[in-house]
């Protein structure tokens, strides 16, 4: 199956080049491009792409408005969205996940983890991008008081419909571990981790794995760790 991308960013250079390297895989290929988030959610209506690329400083609607379109409109809900930021402006991490993006790439990545980003994304395996990135999340999940935010009671009242198995694979999920790392924690198969991931997104209206880990630090399931 052909992974359709939808590129969103303002310089048309860094389109172009974006192009030229999803375009160079046989299993990928570019649908539309948009200057500004405005744009952007209008072709993702139109074109129905996979996965959108998405520059999260554009003019007028940026990236994080429009993010926050495409994730509220149900007719969207198979589009996921990966947004393209620099280490300067971390702060709008956490405020992507929330908005619902699939995760976050930096700007300066290798062309390989770009790639590797956009078919994470469209498996439904999205998390966030280089490895490196998971303590980064949670530290930014932890700016605010998870009791403080304003999802977290609904967030807390769907986590009574958890199983225990549910909550644990829930856990596992928010400290960025994989199906199979987590399949060898908990002593099952990596199928099984699978079917318990699916039912948690399920119950607690999750898109994706990035959607799991933003529920499990606001409810207060998990609690970031104190560097």
């Amino acid at each position: 199956m052909t992974i359709r991308v939808l590129l969103a960013d303002d310089q048309a250079l860094l389109r172009s080049a974006f192009r030229v390297l999803v375009d160079s895989e046989p299993d990928m290929e570019v649908v539309g491009e948009a200057c500004d988030g405005a744009e952007a959610v209008r072709l993702a209506g139109q074109k129905r792409p996979d996965v959108v690329l998405m520059d999260i400083r554009m003019p007028g609607t940026d990236g994080l408005a429009a993010t926050r379109m495409i994730g509220a409109d149900p007719s969207l809900s198979g589009v996921r969205v990966v947004i393209l930021t620099t280490f300067e402006v971390d702060d709008y991490v956490v405020q992507s996940l929330r908005a619902g993006a699939s995760g976050f790439l930096g700007k300066g990545s290798e062309p390989e983890e770009l790639l590797a980003a956009i078919r994470v994304a469209a498996g439904g395996e999205a998390l966030l991008s280089p490895a490196a990135t998971k303590g980064l999340i949670a530290r930014f999940l932890a700016q605010a008081d998870p009791a403080d935010g304003e999802g977290a009671p609904a967030h807390k009242e769907r986590l009574a419909a958890l199983t225990g198995r549910e909550r644990e694979v829930l856990v596992q999920v928010a400290g960025g571990r994989s199906n199979d790392e987590i399949a060898e924690r908990l002593q099952v198969s990596p199928l099984t981790v699978k079917t318990h991931v699916n039912r948690a997104m399920a119950k607690l209206g999750a898109r994706d794995r990035a959607q799991l880990v933003v529920i499990a630090y606001e409810s207060g399931l998990v609690r970031p760790r104190q560097e």
